[in-house]
């Protein structure tokens, strides 16, 4: 056949037929997740000795001195990407507002966000798809199941026993922390002291508001948490009615009685060998370095001007070793500390602060040895653990402040906080596992009209569910009542988002709900309950004939009376009645 196009005729004739499968092609998936500024040009440093050296005359010379092009620029960006995971990131949004702390769990399955609108969100990775990014399920720990409070605080630290991933340390912006399950159900309440004692010693827990907690590493069921009352006191997570330890910060700050805020507090880690070791840092500027074995009498190590005096000392974190501390300060500066010459800090670099904004900006070792942090402009900075120089500058909200970060070791990835409710996962998806990762390679949810509650319909009820309005000509006129003006919270999550059409509601469960008993359990195991049921009278009129054939009461009767006697009453005397009484005149 002259002029026959096979190719074309093979593009436009199926191959086969019947209900095809749709494959989902998962590289330009993760392409699409692929981030499109890595990296911030570093800005040009010159060398004081090369300033004093004479201009030279060659021309080698000279294009020695000239500045990278913009090619080597690129390269240095590809091996940014290559050695940190920062090419692609995963975006949650389900906070309302500035997202203050989050914590995963060991295995990295589970992701748990506290923010200032007083929640947690918890988010499961293996069950999001990259159309359904969102949170299972929405806690408010301030508030207590049958309690009349509703007092709602905002979450000041949250993280995950890394020796027991079942619990989880909550402290809110109250004196008494908590400790959750990892499904976000309270199992331990710590007590509150009583403010009014002057030794804070006697008392059973903070009397003022505590700011950070950890737990400790080598123990699971210890943690510590940190409190305005100028105390640091550790807990047994099992018993809640008092702390196991109470450290008494005695400020030298005059005018202070000895009192000062704790603003943060950092357990290390002994897992390589390091010591362990407690340390505190507080708001007159000090940093304090406890045995983490106790006795807690007296401290190990102590700076008193750390950072500068009432600036609020935000971040501070131990290295995996337990040989250096680094502490980012409210007074704008980062400084890198020897625990083995715990007097002065071995490096100091400038790097505004957001504490003052945000009390929980944090920073943090990476499993790389290196240092991550936020900063103001809403970048994130990979620091040199020795000189503390960024080696990597990446915007990840500008224009919104970057409070909280963490970077995970299992997975490889690195999330991140900011002021504008906004949790971003960076990964890279030949370093990185599971988590992001993981979620961006699955096939995207396939979208359902129910989906939209606020587009479906209530038939369940028929048409008398529907209203019916009468028109200005009297006719009746009926109009469907949508699902969502019944039912407003229906197939809706906490974060206002619907949920799986196909999953059963489940009725909120009540205090009235749970106390009321089973009717089949009543009748089963309380005797007569049939009975409320009945009619007394008829209940009555079944006895009848017993109670005639064998009575209880009458029995003694039966032989020398066996038939009632009654009055005899003409009809007369009936209609009669009694005698009216004679008028007096």
């Amino acid at each position: 056949m002259d002029g026959f196009d096979e190719e074309a005729f093979k593009k436009f004739f199926p191959s086969s037929f019947g209900r095809q499968e749709s494959t989902i092609d998962v590289d330009s998936q993760i392409n699409r997740s692929k981030r499109a500024e890595v990296a911030v040009p570093k800005p040009a440093e010159k060398d004081e000795a090369q300033e004093l050296i004479a201009p030279a005359t060659t021309e080698s010379e000279k294009r020695q001195q000239e500045p990278k092009s913009s090619d080597d620029d690129s390269d240095d960006d590809s091996d940014d990407e290559d050695e940190f995971p920062v090419s692609h990131e995963m975006v949650l949004s389900t906070h309302e507002r500035a997202v203050t702390t989050m914590t995963l769990d060991p295995s990295g399955a589970r992701l748990i966000t506290g923010s200032t609108d007083c929640t947690l969100k918890l988010h499961d990775f293996a069950s999001m798809t990259p159309s359904t990014i969102r949170a299972f399920k929405s806690v408010d720990p301030s508030i207590k199941k049958g309690s009349a409070s509703q007092d709602t605080h905002s979450i000041h630290h949250v993280a995950f026993n890394p020796l027991s991933p079942s619990h989880v340390l909550v402290v809110t912006a109250t004196a008494q922390p908590r400790i959750l399950s990892r499904d976000g159900e309270t199992l331990t309440e710590f007590a509150k002291g009583d403010m009014y004692l002057r030794d804070l010693n006697n008392t059973k827990g903070h009397i003022a508001e505590a700011t950070s907690g950890v737990w400790c590493p080598s123990d699971y069921n210890l943690c510590a948490t940190a409190g305005s009352d100028s105390t640091v006191r550790i807990w047994d997570a099992n018993v809640g009615r008092s702390q196991k330890e109470v450290i008494m910060h005695k400020s030298r700050i005059a005018g202070s009685a000895g009192r000062t805020k704790m603003t943060a507090v950092a357990w290390g880690s002994p897992k390589q060998g390091g010591s362990n070791i407690l340390l505190t840092a507080a708001l007159d500027g000090s940093l304090t370095m406890w045995s983490g074995n106790g006795p807690f009498t007296r401290p190990s190590g102590e700076v008193r001007d750390a950072h500068t005096r009432d600036t609020w000392t935000s971040g501070l974190d131990i290295s995996a070793d337990g040989r250096l501390v680094v502490s980012r300060g409210g007074d704008d500066t980062i400084k890198l500390w020897d625990t083995r010459k715990f007097k002065t800090p071995v490096t100091t670099v400038t790097h505004p602060s957001t504490s003052a904004r945000f009390p929980t900006s944090n920073i943090q070792f990476s499993p790389s040895a290196n240092i991550i942090v936020g900063s103001e402009t809403g970048h994130l900075h990979i620091l040199n653990p020795a000189t503390l120089k960024p080696e990597l500058v990446t915007p990840v909200t500008p224009g919104s402040p970057l409070i909280t970060v963490l970077w995970h070791e299992k997975l490889n990835q690195i999330l991140t906080g900011s002021a504008n409710a906004e949790t971003h996962v960076l990964y890279n998806p030949t370093m990185s596992t599971k988590g992001a990762a993981l979620v961006m390679s699955k096939a995207p949810k396939r979208r359902h009209l129910d989906d939209n509650a606020t587009l479906t319909t209530d038939l369940t009820s028929g048409l008398s569910g529907d209203s019916v309005v009468v028109g200005s000509n009297g006719v009746p006129q009926y109009t469907s009542a949508t699902w969502s003006a019944r039912h407003p919270n229906v197939g809706l999550t906490a974060s206002g988002r619907s949920r799986d059409p196909r999953r059963p509601h489940v009725p909120a469960a009540t205090p009235f709900g749970k106390s009321t008993p089973d009717e089949k359990h009543i009748r089963e195991n309380i005797p007569l309950s049939s009975m409320r049921d009945e009619d007394p009278r008829e209940a009555l009129l079944k006895y009848a004939e017993k109670a005639e054939k064998d009575p209880i009461f009458t029995r003694a009767y039966k032989e020398t009376q066996p038939n009632a006697i009654y009055a005899d009453i003409s009809d007369e005397e009936e209609e009669k009645g009694p005698e009216k009484k004679r008028p007096r005149r």
